[in-house]
């Protein structure tokens, strides 16, 4: 799964700390999705999402190895 988390923080021109803060998750956790190490739980997107003011379809994208 890829996402735009970097590209978002920077559009709202927040930092991890400051997201983190928004939807109450550690900064460590902001890091791992934006490298692609964690996958948020659905309600967690759905924060970002909200905290952003897109879709989360804007946030997220599912890439051909997650279907197989």
């Amino acid at each position: 799964m890829t996402n735009n988390i970097k590209v978002e923080r920077a559009k709202k021109n927040i930092t991890q700390a400051e997201l983190a803060k928004l939807i109450n998750v550690s900064r460590q956790t902001i890091n791992a999705m934006e490298l692609g190490k964690y996958v948020p739980s659905t309600v967690l997107a759905l924060r970002l999402a909200h905290v952003f003011e897109v879709e989360v379809s804007d946030i997220f994208a599912l890439e051909e190895s997650d279907w197989t």
